[in-house]
């Protein structure tokens, strides 16, 4: 559930609801002082009410037929238990179980000590549930009425309700203090019968369980949806359109084989849909929400079910158009109905017809659906300053409202649970009381009612809401078939219900009025089915009614998911070797032989970690198609210098061992595969003796175009090889001229390439230390260029940076290599050349530390090394991010301007926005003038700056403030305004204030639009002040008139010209500021 879990209450002195376990035991003298020595407390369990169960005898689920509605699964029960010698009681005693959804309820009834010697002993009254289960996975929400029966006629019963969500740590829920000792044992009282017997009767009303071996298929022939965190209200409307079968048959006719499986919104409804149908476990919605584009976070979030069902609805009736199923989503759910206005004097009619997909019904103040119908169509009166206009019959009385046309096959009704609250300036929802009949006759609010076919519905789906407007959980109660039986779909699980359930548990109220307690718990939208087209909405949906090619595309899908499945189950037992074959060498730029970020590019194998060395021979042999004798396994392993090197694997040790203990547990396992050259004469790789031979690997590296060139491998005795034996094999493999002078160096790695000057000694004395896999660099003796031990230094310190615009979030960058000892001149200069700009018109930024954007400014006096500017530590694979900004002047001198964005109104009220640099230590002066620089305003025009929050103007900055006092920032976003100041305002006399004219739509504090400064004079009339603002705002006569004035003081309407209508309003809004020269008494007489 998505709602939070109900907490236990504190333990209170008058009876509280408390878990039983919580509470002090009762002291052996105690027990003894209430039992007498030798007597023994007898307990009866009595037949229980709807069970037909016998004394003392347990309940097999097996014994007992899943599909009676009053059997296992049953959802409501009422037992009894009888205690005898209730006045001896002295330790707990519980009932036999009745079975409701499955799980067993009990009564749990026990004396309770007094906390305190003033405190008194009390009867302790509880419902267990599922109390033998020890899982802490289950859960179960449930109400019940807590019953005493009476001893005597004359004498009331004794109820106390609860509502709890039963877990394995709150098995029990009732009260500690349900009655006194001394009431209990009291004949008067009359609860004890005359042999000492108490009679306790339970009423209990269940959810299925959640947690548990719930099987909703099997129980109701229908199946759940998997919640994501929050997509509960996702669900229960997914389930509603999936049992409007018409629309099911007609998604599944959606051309879709052409579709992106991880985009379609089309696709992905279909395999929901599908699942949902044949499916036996709960469906995930998690391809369908990512198709939305919605990330992980958004499914943790709670979104809008009208505005989500509009969404897909469109989506989908988008996809079918020009096909054969174009059309039906309007053919199901669109109606027409007729706005008007109709003249009470004159013979006048103004109509109009649209369309509609569902209707919103006002809940507050109504009592049910008919009711809200009836508020709906109620037309408005109007009459006085909003008198409509009529044309050529002028100014006229009139009623404005809206009747229904006709009413699609499937209604949808939005009940406005939500409602926004100005007093407390949020959104909050109406629990009272709101029923809705199963059969909903609307003929009267129909304009030509159909005699043939009347508008008679009949109730199929509620959905319903529990919680409050922050949150809470979804739920729907379907009618699938339309023969009256009802299920609840709660997420995964699915559940029969009464119809009481469905229609008393939705009906929400508060106190007496809620169903069990439920006070928060209510519909929030209805779907009624036109009796007359319910056979045709509610059509049979089988196999041929979806085409063959989905059918397979989803078959695919399944078996992919399964094999997905079975592969991640026994991940656990497989390695995964990744074969690297010598032309990934080829074309390698950097140190080491391969990159090992790129060993994704290489062959894989997946092999049992219990397999022999001989088995992985055999299957690269067969997936590759190498003959076992032509090829050799080379393990890359990494030196204690961070290089990654081929070395020989012991074949002579390997035969009798498994693969995971000659890889020392290393997964993935890199190998290199040498295999024998294409004209070798040989019929096999000739051998590699261990003790004799070394392996080493050939580089070439051209000073002309400082590249590298992989130059093969050779394999040579270690013993009397010198390094002028190799000069001739290496001129050969690099293509040079016999004569040519070469270089040669040892690559150790790539901060050490040691020149080999000696050539007359053997490898072994030449090189840092004589091992398999060891690189030899040559190149051709060009003199005034870098040789091969510079190229790798650069190399070292060569890292790669991606610069992005910080001005465009849609920029993906490019990438830039850059030395990390450079300083901020040298890589300004490297990134001006990619740009081809000036690197002084550059300004760069970091990237903040815990958001993936722009951070702190680079400034470009900056002295340190691009190593700490990118905060460089350890590894230089690491990809490293600066975000850049082209200036349109120098960054030295960019760096004393500030940044200010603004808005400036044209005197024709027409808004443009500027971006100004003015200094940092400027005042508002020096920004509106250089406002009029940039837009050419002529030197007589008078500027000024205003501060606008909400869309009202709320100060006038004095042109001597500095600019650093000014903040975009505060507790509501703020802008800036620039403007020309009118003539008549640049001088305000004692008697007259500016003041702010807003727009605002409905409500005052939904603002809007370009506000602006009136001058008003004291003692002027209000009827000159309309006519002052539509001057000002140089609106016609015929339309101003329709528009409603109020004067507002500190969020009060003081002056209101006409009530408030469902148009567009404007208001006068008194600013407090004196710099706006606004006395704080300022009012306006009518």
């Amino acid at each position: 559930m998505d709602e939070q879990s109900i907490q236990m209450p504190d333990p209170l002195p008058n009876s509280p609801q408390q878990n039983s376990t919580l509470e002090a035991d009762v002291t052996e003298t105690q027990e003894r002082m209430e039992t007498d020595e030798g007597e023994v407390l007898e307990v009866n369990n009595t037949s229980m009410i709807n069970g037909d169960v016998s004394d003392n005898e347990e309940i097999k689920s097996d014994e007992i037929d899943a599909d009676d509605e009053y059997g296992f699964y049953k959802s409501e029960a009422t037992f009894s238990f009888t205690v005898d010698n209730i006045h001896k009681l002295s330790e707990s005693v519980t009932s036999t179980p009745t079975y409701v959804r499955g799980l067993p309820w009990r009564i749990l009834v026990m004396p309770r000590p007094g906390h305190d010697r003033t405190s008194m002993k009390s009867l302790g009254y509880f419902l267990q549930c599922n109390a033998e289960n020890e899982s802490n996975a289950w859960s179960c929400h449930g109400s019940a009425e807590l019953r005493i029966l009476p001893a005597k006629e004359e004498v009331p019963m004794l109820e106390k309700k609860i509502d709890h969500l039963f877990y394995c740590k709150e098995n029990d829920w009732g009260f500690s203090q349900f009655l006194s000792w001394a009431d209990v044992i009291s004949p008067e009282k009359g609860f004890m019968t005359a042999d000492k017997k108490m009679t306790f009767q339970v009423h209990v009303f269940a959810d299925a369980p959640h947690g548990l071996a719930w099987d909703s298929r099997k129980l109701t022939g229908y199946i759940g949806l998997k919640n994501q965190g929050a997509t509960c209200y996702m669900n229960s409307l997914l389930q509603t359109l999936f049992f409007t079968n018409k629309l099911r048959r007609a998604v599944y006719l959606m051309p879709t084989e052409s579709d992106d499986s991880l985009k379609s919104v089309s696709l992905a409804l279909q395999r929901v849909f599908y699942e949902l149908q044949y499916n036996d476990k709960p469906v995930g919605t998690k391809k369908l929400t990512k198709s939305f584009g919605w990330e992980t976070l958004d499914s943790f979030m709670q979104h809008d079910v009208q505005e989500l069902c509009r969404v897909l609805l469109d989506n989908v009736e988008l996809k079918m158009k020009g096909t054969c199923v174009e059309g039906t989503i309007p053919e199901l759910l669109e109606g027409k109905f007729k706005s008007y206005v109709k003249c009470k004097d004159v013979d006048y009619i103004s109509s109009r017809e649209e369309s509609f997909f569902d209707i919103q019904l006002v809940v507050k103040g109504n009592k049910d659906v008919m009711e809200s119908f009836r508020t709906y169509i109620k037309p408005d009166t109007l009459d006085g300053d909003n008198k409509f206009d009529a044309g050529d019959y002028g100014m006229q009385d009139a009623e404005k409202g809206i009747i229904f046309k006709y009413f699609p096959p499937v209604l949808h009704l939005q009940l406005l649970r939500f409602q926004y609250d100005p007093a407390a300036d949020m959104y909050v929802k109406t629990n009272d009381r709101y029923e809705f009949p199963e059969t909903l006759i609307l003929d009267e609010f129909l304009e030509e009612p159909d005699d043939k076919d009347p508008a008679i519905y009949v109730l199929h789906a509620i959905l319903v809401h529990s919680g409050d407007n922050h949150g809470g959980h979804y739920v729907s109660y379907l009618n699938p078939e339309g023969d009256g039986k009802w299920f609840k779909f709660d997420d995964d699980v699915v559940s029969r219900c009464t119809k009481k359930e469905a229609f008393m548990g939705s009906f929400g109220g508060v106190g007496d009025d809620s169903f069990v307690g439920r006070n928060s718990t209510n519909a929030y939208m209805l779907v009624y089915i036109r009796k007359s087209k319910a056979d045709e909405v509610l059509c049979k949906v089988g196999d041929k009614d979806i085409p063959d090619q989905l059918l397979h595309r989803l078959s695919e899908e399944r078996k992919l998911e399964a094999f997905r499945r079975k592969e991640r189950a026994e991940s656990h037992l497989y390695m995964a070797v990744n074969i690297i074959t010598e032309d990934m060498f080829c074309g390698h730029q950097g140190e080491d032989l391969f990159d090992f970020e790129r060993s994704h590019m290489a062959r894989h194998v997946k092999i049992l970690k219990q397999a022999s060395y001989m088995e992985l021979l055999q299957l690269i042999s067969a997936a590759l198609g190498y003959p076992l004798h032509s090829f050799r396994l080379w393990l890359f392993s990494q030196r204690p210098n961070s290089t990654w090197r081929p070395t020989i694997l012991d074949t002579a040790d390997t035969p009798g061992k498994q693969l995971i203990d000659i890889a020392e547990n290393d997964s993935p396992w890199h190998v290199w595969l040498e295999t024998m050259p294409p004209d070798s004469p040989e019929p096999s790789l000739p051998p590699f003796d261990k003790q004799g031979d070394i392996l080493l690997f050939l580089k070439m590296f051209s000073p002309y175009t400082q590249t590298i060139s992989y130059c093969g491998h050779i394999t040579v005795p270690i013993d009397g090889t010198t390094i002028i034996a190799m000069e001739t094999e290496l001129r050969k493999r690099g293509g040079l001229n016999p004569t040519v002078p070469i270089l040669m160096f040892e690559e150790v790695c790539a901060s050490e390439v040691r020149p080999i000057h000696d050539r007359s000694r053997q490898l072994g004395e030449m090189m840092d230390k004589l091992m398999d896999g060891n690189i030899i660099v040559f190149q051709p003796a060009v003199p005034n260029f870098p040789d091969a031990a510079r190229y790798f230094l650069d190399i070292f310190y060569r890292v790669d940076v991606l610069l992005c615009d910080k001005n465009d979030p849609l920029d993906q960058g490019f990438v830039v290599s850059l030395n990390r000892n450079w300083n901020y001149g040298q890589f300004a200069e490297k990134v001006a050349e990619r740009l081809d700009t000036d690197p002084m018109m550059l300004q760069f930024f970091r990237v903040q530390s815990t958001r993936d954007m722009a951070g702190s400014v680079i400034r470009s006096s900056f002295d340190g090394q691009l190593k700490d500017l990118l905060q460089i530590y350890g590894t230089r694979k690491q990809s490293k991010r600066l975000y850049y900004q082209q200036l349109t002047m120098k960054v030295d001198e960019f760096e004393t301007k500030r940044q200010f964005r603004c808005m400036y109104v044209h005197p024709n009220m027409k808004e443009e926005e500027v971006v100004l640099y003015p200094n940092k230590n400027g005042c508002v002066q020096s920004l509106l003038e250089e406002c009029r620089t940039k837009l050419s305003i002529e030197g007589s025009k008078e500027l000024r700056l205003m501060e606008v929050v909400g869309n009202k103007i709320c100060n006038i900055l004095r042109k001597e403030k500095s600019l650093e006092e000014i903040s975009f920032y505060g507790q509501a976003p703020r802008l800036y305004r620039i403007e020309t100041i009118p003539d008549d305002q640049k001088q305000i006399e004692e008697d007259e204030v500016l003041i702010c004219t807003v727009h605002f739509q409905k409500e005052i504090y939904n603002t809007f639009g370009i506000p602006l400064l009136i001058k008003v004079k004291s003692g002027e009339r209000f009827h000159d002040i309309r006519e002052r603002i539509q001057n000002a705002m140089d609106i016609p006569d015929n339309i101003f008139e329709k528009y409603k004035i109020a004067v507002v003081v500190n969020g009060q309407v003081c002056i209101s010209g006409l009530p408030y209508q469902k148009t567009t309003l404007y208001a006068l809004s008194i600013s407090m500021d004196r710099e706006c020269n606004v006395p704080e008494n300022s009012y306006f007489p009518t």
